[in-house]
């Protein structure tokens, strides 16, 4: 997921930025109502995790703006504004989940989770393709029965590769959703990180290079059964 969190105490917010990216999410940090403000309508994010009182007023202001704007991605309100009219107002502005400060950070996945399954960008619990397996819940892939070994990274990479199956993607769309915005798109971050993906995912190729466009995940064929000689067949 790319999350975006609102959060203007230093030491809470890079530790949740911490456990987030752990598990291979990309989180964009903001301190200020203006710095979500900018990221929320320019970005499409899979969730907003939000304090309620940060400089520059209450994020709740936001959340209602960004509804009657349109934008749909879903809202965790983290905030010491813990009181029953101030989660009802919370809600009411377009918030879709209220979580009260001091809180578990097993909790606060769980609801992430819970928001994630929500969004629209989201198709299946455990995503499949061949003898693939994919379980974005448990941070798990399998192929063939056998457990693959993969970076955070790497298996938010193929989560979205799986729920775009079929569909090419492009660079972009990798950096846009599987890193924060600190990414160079001029780099060579996704050829090297797809490379070492599709060594891991072995034979036959299920994610194929797509020349001058990007990646695309799909069922293999006859084609794809021969052997490839010289490793990685090129770049986008």
């Amino acid at each position: 997921m790319r999350v975006l969190l609102l959060e203007d105490d230093d030491a809470l917010r890079s530790s949740i930025a911490s456990v987030l990216r752990s598990r291979g999410d990309a989180v964009d940090e903001a301190t200020t109502l203006a710095e979500a403000d900018e990221r929320l309508f320019i970005t499409d994010y899979d969730v907003a995790v939000l304090d309620r009182t940060v400089p520059g007023g209450d994020s709740a202001a936001l959340a209602r703006r960004a509804r009657a704007d349109g934008v749909t991605t879903p809202i965790l309100f983290l905030t010491a504004l813990d009181g029953i009219e101030q989660r009802v107002a919370g809600l009411d502005a377009g918030g879709d989940d209220y979580l009260a400060k001091p809180f578990a950070m097993a909790e606060l996945l769980a609801r992430l989770r819970s928001l994630g399954r929500r969004s629209a960008s989201v198709q299946a619990p455990v995503l499949t393709l061949a003898d693939l397996a994919v379980d974005p819940a448990q941070l798990t892939a399998q192929r063939g029965g056998r457990t693959l070994t993969l970076t955070a990274k790497e298996l938010a990479i193929l989560v979205y590769l799986l729920r775009n199956a079929g569909r090419v993607v492009s660079r972009t769309d990798l950096i846009e959703h599987c890193w924060d915005e600190d990414a160079d798109p001029r780099s060579n971050v996704v050829d090297v990180r797809m490379r070492l993906l599709r060594q891991k995912l072995g034979e036959p190729a299920l994610v194929h290079t797509v020349r001058g466009a990007g990646y695309v995940a799909r069922e293999p064929d006859a084609e794809d059964a021969r052997p490839v000689v010289g490793g990685d067949p090129g770049t986008a």
